[in-house]
Formats: structure tokens, C-alpha cells, sequence
């Protein structure tokens, strides 16, 4: 053997991978440098610029203090504020409102207090965000400024952000600029984050607002928060407007990732369904991965999603992807059967198992057991995909005295299998699975027999082990 050879085994092979593997993170670290640096400059550029317009303006805005005026914004006391604002009167006031958050303020000599946090605004800003929209229109019949920005965002973003439809509209109409970029680096189609904002997405996009418009921070688009947020409704508003499926942003998360890796309640599972059913359907790429290597089915096992898991599935994805952390999508719904009981995580353990997924060293069994006993259906699929099981005295006290209260007749027919074998007919399943390997979903349903058998052989709950 050549000095300059060596023998390549696969602890060579592994070290070469990890060597790769600390290449790229290095690589996207720099990038993410990179990005927050350019965002820290344009926001210092909106800052500078901001700062250029108030400082040549003819008339800059007046500071008011008026209780009688703030109650009057405040409250949408419309006839309070035609009088407090008759015409020809300033309406472009910046208001500190009084009260707020409590936060640590340095005020020289290395001396700090505890003060309210402030926070600047403008009559416009308080009735759009309000939803006083009689209001609104007198103040914009009276010549305010509709872009002012004191606090960072304009009025636009406060109603956008509050769902406010009319208002929205009603500055829109009066020329809010629908592209107006806050100082945290959001427009205002960024901020219609819930249902009941649909109708102000649709006026934005009326008004040109840019469907693909980043943020600053995050490099989200609209469809990313509307993937994020399970908004179906915006989702197809966005993609009828053009939105690009597979943008990604500073995570390396493209929309259909985003709405598979946000935490989901059971009721808005159908929500993010649809949303990803939509992305789906309009080209978006289902084998895409994150910076930690997670694909969309890593991460809507993780959620407990099981109709996106199955609709991923259908459209190909890879049972057996590995992330950074050498985790397969079986991994993560096992480790969260526990929280998703009611999420029915053993249609998610049943789908992948059909679908070629690895299984549990058996080695292991009892600590899956342990936290997985809350869902039975969970543990009798798993335990069917066994041709034998070796049950010890560590599997009893794996189940709580609660769970096993509970499922009584369940784990009696588990821990039977200390001492007596699996029945042929389990036995036949598994070689018959075995055979199939990962085409038992797509050869089973094909087959010429009774339902109840290609059941059975899909691995089907049936409420205890044989």
C-alpha cells in the first residue's frame, strides 16, 4: 500500500461525512452573518432616510399631550374629534400614550431607572387600529399624513395587523403606500397573520402590494406567513396573485416547510392540511430541507399531522430521510406520542410503517413503551411489525399502574407474550410484509381479496396483540 493511501472503512467514510457536514453549517453561518449585517444596514438606511423627510418638512408634526384629545381617539368619539379637529386645523400630532410597558432606561452617569416604555403614534394610527373608521376618514378628509411612521410602522400596519378591513381600505384609498416597510422590517401584507385578515390581504394585493415582498429579519414572503399560520384562504388568494412556492427564506424553510413545522392544535390540523394540499398542488417541492436537514415529513411527524403525513407520502416522499441529528420521521412522532394522543399519532407509526419506514431496535422497546404507553394504537402497531417479541419484566414496569388501568385488556394481551409465541397468522402478515418491504401500501389495496384481510395485512387496530 501507497504512503499516501489509506484503508477506506466506513469509519472513514463517517468521518468524512461529519467533515462535510461541518463544512456546510460553517458556510451557512457566514451567510446568516451576512444577511443580518445587510438588514442592519438597510434599516439604519429607512432610519436615515425617515430622519431626512421629517427634518425638510415644512411643518413637522406637533407633540400632543391633550387627555381630552386622547379620549376622544381613543374612545372613536366621533363627535369629539370634528370638533378637536374642525377644518383647517393639525391633524399630523404625535401622541405618547401614557402608561405601557416597564422597561430599564439608562439616564447618564451610569444610573438606570425604571420607566414606562413609550411608545410614539398619531391619531391615525389609534382609529385604524381601532376600527373607528368614521373616524379615519375625517382625519383623512382633514389632510393627515397617511405614511407617518413615529413608531416605526404606519397606520396601514396597525390595520392591517387588527384585521381591520374598512380602515384598510379607507388608506388605500387615500394613498398608503401598501408596501411600507416598519421598523422591524415587515409590510403590511406581512402582518395579516389570522383569517379574519383575508379581506385586507385582498385590498393590499388591490392596491400593489408585492406578493413575494421579504421581510428583513426572517426573508419570509406572505406565503410563508400564511403557510406558518395555517391561513388556506390566503394561501390561494397568494398563489392566484403569483406567489413563488419555493422561496426560501433565512431558516432555509420554504412555504410548504413553514406550514409543516408550525405546532398545530387539533383544531387547526385541516387547516394546515389544506394549506399544504394547496402548495402542493401548485409545484412546491416536497424533498426541500431546512439548515438541520428536516424535509416536510420530518416536521409534520413531529407536529402530528397525520393527513399532511399521508399526503407526503402519496406524493413520494422519503420514509427513510436522515437529518443532521441521524433521525428518520419515525423517530420524531415517537417522541411525541405522548403530547399528541389526541392527534391519533398510530395513523402516522401505521402510514410509515406501509411505507418502508425503519423500526425500533428491539433493544429498545421498553423505552418506547414508557412514553408511548398512552396511545395503545400506537404500541400495537409498532409491536406488529415484529415476527417475535421478547417481553421481560421491564415491559410491565414500563406501563404506569394508571395507563394500565385504563387499557387493561390491551397490555394483558402484551405481557401474555412472555410466555406464549405470535400466532401463524401474525407470523404469515410478517413474512408477507417482509417480502413486500416498502411497497405494502401501493401492492395491498390492489390485491384481490377481502377487505378485512388487506386490513389486516395494513396492520389495522384491532384493541390487543396476537
Amino acid at each position: 500500500m501507497s504512503r499516501r493511501s489509506f484503508v477506506f472503512t466506513s469509519t472513514a467514510l463517517r468521518s468524512l461525512e461529519l467533515d462535510e457536514d461541518m463544512l456546510e453549517r460553517d458556510k451557512y453561518k457566514k451567510q446568516l452573518a451576512a444577511h443580518h449585517f445587510n438588514s442592519y444596514m438597510l434599516k439604519k438606511e429607512i432610519r436615515e432616510r425617515a430622519q431626512l423627510r421629517s427634518s425638510t418638512s415644512m411643518m413637522p408634526p406637533a407633540v400632543c399631550q391633550d387627555v381630552v384629545v386622547q379620549n376622544a381617539l381613543y374612545t372613536g368619539d366621533l363627535e369629539a374629534i370634528q370638533q378637536v379637529f374642525p377644518r383647517g386645523s393639525i391633524v399630523n400630532l404625535i401622541i405618547e400614550p401614557q402608561g405601557g410597558d416597564m422597561r430599564w432606561v439608562a439616564t447618564g452617569e451610569g444610573i438606570w431607572s425604571l420607566n414606562y416604555e413609550q411608545e410614539l403614534t398619531t391619531p391615525l394610527h389609534i382609529t385604524a387600529g381601532r376600527g373607528y373608521s368614521d373616524c379615519l376618514r375625517h382625519l383623512l378628509q382633514r389632510g393627515a399624513n397617511v405614511d407617518m411612521a413615529p413608531g416605526g410602522t404606519t397606520a396601514l400596519h396597525e390595520a392591517c395587523e387588527n384585521c381591520q378591513t374598512e380602515c384598510t381600505k379607507l388608506l388605500l384609498i387615500h394613498g398608503a403606500n401598501a408596501n411600507a416597510v416598519s421598523e422591524d422590517g415587515l409590510m403590511p401584507l406581512h402582518l395579516c397573520t389570522s383569517p379574519e385578515s383575508l379581506e385586507c390581504a385582498k385590498y393590499l394585493l388591490q392596491y400593489g402590494a408585492a406578493i413575494n415582498g421579504r421581510s428583513l429579519d426572517e426573508d419570509d414572503t406572505p406565503l410563508h406567513v400564511a403557510g406558518r399560520n395555517g391561513l388556506p384562504h390566503h394561501t390561494e388568494l397568494y398563489l392566484r396573485y403569483g406567489a413563488a412556492v419555493d422561496k426560501k427564506n433565512i431558516e432555509g424553510l420554504t412555504p410548504l416547510n413553514a406550514a409543516c413545522s408550525q405546532p398545530q392544535e387539533v383544531q387547526e390540523l385541516e387547516r394546515y392540511f389544506k394549506v399544504c394540499q394547496m402548495l402542493l398542488e401548485a409545484g412546491a417541492q416536497i424533498h426541500t430541507q431546512d439548515q438541520d436537514r428536516h424535509t416536510p415529513l420530518h416536521m409534520a411527524c413531529k407536529n402530528a399531522n397525520p393527513d399532511i403525513v399521508d399526503l407526503l407520502l402519496a406524493k413520494g416522499a422519503w420514509v427513510n430521510e436522515m437529518d443532521y441529528g441521524g433521525e428518520a420521521p419515525m423517530h420524531n412522532i415517537l417522541k411525541v406520542v405522548c403530547y399528541k394522543v389526541s392527534h391519533q399519532p398510530e395513523r402516522i407509526v401505521r402510514a410509515l410503517l406501509n411505507h418502508g419506514s425503519i423500526r425500533v431496535w428491539p433493544g429498545a422497546l421498553p423505552v418506547v413503551l414508557k412514553h408511548c404507553c398512552g396511545s395503545p394504537r400506537t404500541i400495537e402497531v409498532l409491536l406488529n411489525a415484529y415476527s417475535n417479541l421478547k417481553v421481560t419484566d421491564s415491559w410491565v414496569e414500563a406501563v404506569s399502574l394508571e395507563v394500565f388501568k385504563k387499557h387493561k385488556d390491551f397490555y394483558d394481551s402484551v405481557f401474555s407474550l412472555e410466555r406464549t409465541p405470535r400466532s401463524l397468522q401474525h407470523l404469515a402478515r410478517f413474512r408477507f410484509r417482509t417480502f413486500l418491504e416498502g411497497r405494502v401500501q401501493n401492492v395491498v389495496p390492489k390485491l384481490d381479496l377481502p377487505t378485512f384481510i388487506k386490513n389486516y395485512l395494513l396492520l389495522e387496530y384491532r384493541g390487543y396483540i396476537h
